[in-house]
């Protein structure tokens, strides 16, 4: 099955840097562009993906009336960037 054709207009200053990086690259315009987009729709897919989990996270959260307080979970990744090996904070009731 033929690829479907996409027509883009993109400035002549934009086509030049991207004739020159390609060049650079040993790969055509078209690669480039191709990458590019790739990588920006992976990076929004990851971002929308990150949303909806912090959505769902929150509802489980304000659902079970659990949570951490900032200040525990700050102290405990700060202990694991210092490289301590420390438990996890505890959940906590935040509301009855």
């Amino acid at each position: 099955m033929p690829t479907p054709t996409t027509t883009i207009r993109i400035p002549d200053e934009l086509k030049a840097r991207l004739a020159r990086l390609a060049e650079h690259e040993g790969t055509s315009t078209h690669s480039l562009i191709l990458d590019a987009i790739t990588e920006k729709a992976d990076a929004l897919e990851r971002r929308q993906s990150f949303h909806e989990e912090a959505l769902a996270r929150l509802a489980r959260m304000e659902e079970s009336g659990m949570g951490i307080e900032w200040d525990d979970m700050k102290r405990y990744v700060d202990a694991r960037m210092a490289g301590e090996d420390v438990p996890p904070p505890a959940s906590r009731r935040f509301r009855d």
